[in-house]
């Protein structure tokens, strides 16, 4: 005879997590009345009325003591009611019931018609439905959708029992997507089928196609379990539903026989150890050598042990502070339960799972993956077993940044929080403390900008005899290096007259730096428009991605100077034909001095009105005759084409006055000949304080 174990089979995460809080519960004599049975399962239910533990059919059933609220759930109105009583209660709603009540709810919330496939009497079912005031939609099979009526203003959403059959799901949800491709309704789906049910109906199948015979354990009650034997019965019709070993005729199995058992979510270890054991019995009955099958005991199977010492071998031994591996059975609401191999599954509670805040449980790991945790806690309180990952991967870090820190090698690490004096910096999974001064080579005003940044960091200080070890990382003169091999390759490959592009990184009184990517390049405040520019921010701000012209390049010093004046549009050419000595041509006054007046012909293009040329009177300051705005009719009078300079005159375009004989024109003589003395002091003074401002930046 060949025995042979689904791999997934009995008590899920949530039914066990019930049972075990009810009996910690009731420990030491203590009064509990659970509002339904715990499960379904007369096996477990006899016991904890043995033991003293009330079942309830409501709560109003209840006087005193501690209230518990079942894996399956309840609607509001039972909270409600608890509180209304004063009475203390402890919540067992299964953390997958939980989830699909807050689900329902939104899309309720939504405006959403809600429709749920399962049994309409099933504890769970009520529960939910209570939360959306009972305006679900309960079906159970895919015939039911064809007498339901539609609305197109109206948007639905499907979804399930935890312990629905996975196959009636799929054919609700192909009938449910016909019936809405044709009547253009909004549809949404969500499979809310409990992934170790899933997983359970699954290994049934699978165990189902390769055996003669198939036990399915449960109780009749119990819809997971029944769901379990319709799925083994439609494909292994010699399948049995037993609620128990005694329900079994051992005289329709003989030696020769494949046979396959798989339990119910809701049955008990005790009840499938009971059946294997009189298997087991009956085995040896026939005379025959027990030939057991199990993908965990293959080996024990050869040593010819029997299935019952088998499964009694195979529980895992727990203490805190071990190290051991185990299987991802769900993230719920960033919780990851854990199955040990134990009497009761672990949990790893968010804070628990990761240094980094940032890192999402659910995406991180998924059912099904094997991982290596810390025994924080054997027993909670609840009957659960307190697990860490984050204590391991701290763990393997040490080891890696101690390997760092002796070879003086960098290594990678993610900024997660800012703290007094620095950021916090996960490195190899390690809690790293980085000083403010040693986040950068420059100085960072705002750290929290930082945050969620991937960096190379060189271990400064690590300190083994402090528990958890002191770490402290620090990356300023790795930064200095980066940013300079950095520079290094953006300097490289430059050329003048090269157009670039690149972001202002900083706004200064004497111009603009744009990170060209490794290099800062500057823009003078002369270079940023063929036009006049009162203020940098005028024309730009920190943060704006500009195209600029390379016009100067020093690799020795690493200096880079920008403009962002197109030649192709240089107001300077054809400067002749535009304005030829003689012209006449009107201009707006821009700027007054001393000794005269500039005025801008276009964008780009200013001349000067000496003071001697503003009128044929004594003018003894501009502002006497013009203001900053007017316009004017000015005369070219002089034009240098390779200085950029245009001499104007006003007096020239006006009539000349008539004066006594004895006027002395020595007047005009004075000042004609300091005219061109004056005109390029001022622009030697302009380049004069233009030189100070770069001096003053470098």
């Amino acid at each position: 005879m060949e025995i042979i174990l689904a791999d997934e089979y009995g008590f899920c995460f949530g039914v066990k997590r019930a049972v075990d809080g009810v009996y910690e519960a009731a420990k030491d004599g203590a009064k509990v009345s659970i509002i339904g049975p715990v499960t379904h399962n007369k096996a477990v239910t006899a016991d904890m009325t043995k033991k003293g533990i009330q079942i309830v059919k409501s709560v109003d059933e209840i006087k005193d003591g501690m209230a518990i609220i079942r894996a399956h759930g309840e609607p509001p109105q039972t909270y409600q009611t608890l509180f209304d009583k004063n009475l203390d209660y402890m919540d067992l709603t299964c953390p997958c019931v939980k989830a699909n009540q807050k689900l329902a709810k939104a899309k309720y919330d939504d405006n959403m018609v809600v429709i749920i496939a399962g049994d309409a009497n099933h504890p769970e079912i009520i529960g939910i439905n209570g939360w959306i005031e009972d305006n679900a939609i309960i079906i159970n099979d895919a015939m039911q959708l064809e007498s339901m009526t539609f609305d197109s203003g109206k948007s639905y959403f499907l979804m399930s029992q935890t312990t629905f059959s996975i196959k009636s799901f799929e054919e609700i949800v192909i009938k449910l997507q016909d019936i809405v491709q044709n009547a253009e309704i909004n549809i949404e789906i969500s499979n809310t089928i409990c992934k170790d049910t899933q997983k359970m109906q699954k290994a049934a199948e699978n165990l189902a196609k390769n055996v003669d015979k198939m036990i399915v354990i449960g109780d009749a009650d119990s819809s997971n379990s029944r769901k379990l034997y319709e799925l083994s019965r439609n494909i292994q019709k010699n399948t049995y539903f037993i609620e128990s070993i005694d329900d079994l005729e051992l005289k329709n199995f003989s030696f020769s026989d494949r046979i396959g058992i798989t339990a119910g979510a809701s049955t008990p270890p005790a009840t499938i150890e009971e059946a294997v054991k009189r298997m087991s019995d009956y085995e040896k009955s026939l005379g025959e050598d027990t030939n057991v099958s199990n993908e965990d005991v293959n080996e024990s199977a050869a040593k010819g042990e029997n299935f019952e010492q088998m499964l009694e071998e195979s529980m895992t031994t727990l203490h805190t502070g071990q190290i051991v591996k185990g299987k991802v059975i769900s993230v719920v609401n960033g919780e990851v339960m854990v199955d040990l191999q134990y009497k009761s599954d672990g949990i790893i509670q968010r804070n628990q799972f990761s240094d980094d805040p940032n890192i999402d449980p659910a995406s991180a790991v998924k059912a099904g993956d094997e991982i290596e945790v810390f025994v924080l806690r054997v027993n909670d309180g609840d009957g659960n077993v307190l697990l860490s990952k984050k204590r391991i991967d701290a763990q393997k870090g040490y080891k890696e940044i101690e390997a760092a820190f002796t070879a003086e090698q960098p290594m990678a690490g993610k900024i997660t929080e800012v703290v007094k004096g620095g950021v916090i910096a996960n490195i190899a999974g390690v809690r790293t403390f980085v000083p403010s001064t040693q986040v950068s080579e420059r100085f960072v005003k705002d750290l929290s900008s930082m945050i969620g940044q991937t960096l190379h960091f060189m271990i400064l200080e690590l300190d083994k005899t402090k528990r958890p070890w002191r770490v402290i990382a620090g990356r300023r003169a790795l930064a200095a290096k980066e940013a300079a091999d950095k520079k290094d390759a953006a300097m490289a490959g430059l050329d003048e007259g090269d157009k670039v592009t690149g972001q202002v990184s900083s706004v200064a009184a004497f111009g603009a730096f744009v990170d060209l990517g490794g290099v800062d390049g500057l823009i003078h405040v002369s270079e940023l428009s063929w036009g006049r520019v009162k203020k940098v921010s005028d024309v730009l701000k920190e943060g704006d991605v500009v195209e600029a012209y390379v016009i100067k390049l020093d690799k020795e010093k690493g200096k880079v100077s920008l403009s962002l004046k197109d030649v192709s549009n240089d107001p300077w050419a054809n400067i002749e034909t535009k304005y030829p000595v003689g012209a006449i041509v009107s201009g707006k006054v821009v700027r007054m001095v001393n000794f005269g007046a500039f005025i801008e012909l276009e964008d780009g293009v200013d001349g000067l009105v000496h003071i001697s040329q503003i009128a044929h009177k004594h003018v003894a300051k501009p502002e006497e005759e013009l203001s900053v705005g007017q316009e004017v009719q000015v005369k070219v009078t002089e034009l240098n084409v390779e200085n950029k300079k245009i001499s104007l005159s006003i007096k020239e375009t006006l009539e000349a006055p008539v004066y006594d004989d004895d006027y002395d024109d020595d007047y005009d003589d004075d000042y004609d000949d300091d005219y061109d003395d004056d005109y390029d002091d001022d622009y030697d003074d302009v380049e004069e304080v233009e030189a100070t401002e770069e001096n003053t930046e470098e």
